[in-house]
Protein backbone atom coordinates (compact mmCIF):
# COMPACT_ATOMS: atom_id res chain seq x y z
CA UNK A 1 0.00 0.00 0.00
CA UNK A 2 2.79 2.42 0.87
CA UNK A 3 4.64 1.37 -2.27
CA UNK A 4 1.62 2.28 -4.44
CA UNK A 5 1.32 5.66 -2.71
CA UNK A 6 4.99 6.46 -3.37
CA UNK A 7 4.68 5.40 -7.00
CA UNK A 8 1.61 7.60 -7.46
CA UNK A 9 3.38 10.57 -5.88
CA UNK A 10 6.47 10.14 -8.07
CA UNK A 11 4.30 9.79 -11.18
CA UNK A 12 2.53 13.03 -10.28
CA UNK A 13 5.89 14.77 -9.88
CA UNK A 14 7.03 13.56 -13.29
CA UNK A 15 3.83 14.82 -14.88
CA UNK A 16 4.33 18.22 -13.25
CA UNK A 17 7.87 18.46 -14.57
CA UNK A 18 6.90 17.45 -18.09
CA UNK A 19 4.08 19.99 -18.15
CA UNK A 20 6.31 22.74 -16.83
CA UNK A 21 9.14 22.03 -19.24
CA UNK A 22 7.00 21.35 -22.32
CA UNK A 23 7.55 24.83 -23.79
CA UNK A 24 11.32 24.59 -23.41
CA UNK A 25 11.39 21.19 -25.06
CA UNK A 26 9.26 22.50 -27.91
CA UNK A 27 11.71 25.36 -28.36
CA UNK A 28 14.58 22.89 -28.75
CA UNK A 29 12.92 21.43 -31.84
CA UNK A 30 13.36 24.79 -33.63
CA UNK A 31 17.10 25.10 -32.96
CA UNK A 32 17.95 25.19 -36.68
CA UNK A 33 16.30 28.63 -36.90
CA UNK A 34 18.30 30.16 -34.05
CA UNK A 35 21.65 31.94 -34.19
CA UNK A 36 24.98 30.20 -34.52
CA UNK A 37 26.15 31.07 -30.98
CA UNK A 38 23.01 29.55 -29.51
CA UNK A 39 23.44 26.43 -31.64
CA UNK A 40 27.03 26.01 -30.47
CA UNK A 41 26.03 26.49 -26.84
CA UNK A 42 23.15 24.04 -27.17
CA UNK A 43 25.21 21.39 -28.94
CA UNK A 44 27.75 21.27 -26.09
CA UNK A 45 27.13 21.08 -22.40
CA UNK A 46 26.61 24.61 -21.12
CA UNK A 47 28.55 23.82 -17.96
CA UNK A 48 31.79 23.97 -19.93
CA UNK A 49 30.92 27.44 -21.19
CA UNK A 50 30.15 28.60 -17.66
CA UNK A 51 33.37 27.07 -16.37
CA UNK A 52 35.37 28.72 -19.14
CA UNK A 53 33.92 32.15 -18.46
CA UNK A 54 34.48 31.82 -14.73
CA UNK A 55 38.08 30.68 -15.36
CA UNK A 56 38.71 33.75 -17.49
CA UNK A 57 37.27 36.01 -14.79
CA UNK A 58 39.46 34.40 -12.10
CA UNK A 59 42.57 34.75 -14.26
CA UNK A 60 41.85 38.42 -14.94
CA UNK A 61 41.33 39.06 -11.22
CA UNK A 62 44.54 37.23 -10.37
CA UNK A 63 46.61 39.24 -12.85
CA UNK A 64 45.03 42.46 -11.60
CA UNK A 65 45.92 41.64 -7.99
CA UNK A 66 49.50 40.68 -8.91
CA UNK A 67 50.01 43.90 -10.90
CA UNK A 68 48.51 45.96 -8.10
CA UNK A 69 50.77 44.30 -5.55
CA UNK A 70 53.86 45.10 -7.66
CA UNK A 71 52.81 48.75 -7.98
CA UNK A 72 52.20 49.07 -4.24
CA UNK A 73 55.56 47.44 -3.54
CA UNK A 74 57.25 49.93 -5.85
CA UNK A 75 55.55 52.87 -4.12
CA UNK A 76 56.54 51.52 -0.70
CA UNK A 77 60.18 51.36 -1.76
CA UNK A 78 59.93 54.90 -3.14
CA UNK A 79 58.50 56.21 0.12
CA UNK A 80 61.13 54.30 2.11
CA UNK A 81 63.96 55.86 0.10
CA UNK A 82 62.72 59.39 0.62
Amino acid sequence: MIKNFVQEQSAAAVDTVSKGMAQKWDAMSNMDQSGSLIQIAASHDLIFIVLGVSLIIWLVLLTFIIRLDKKVEKLEKEIENQ
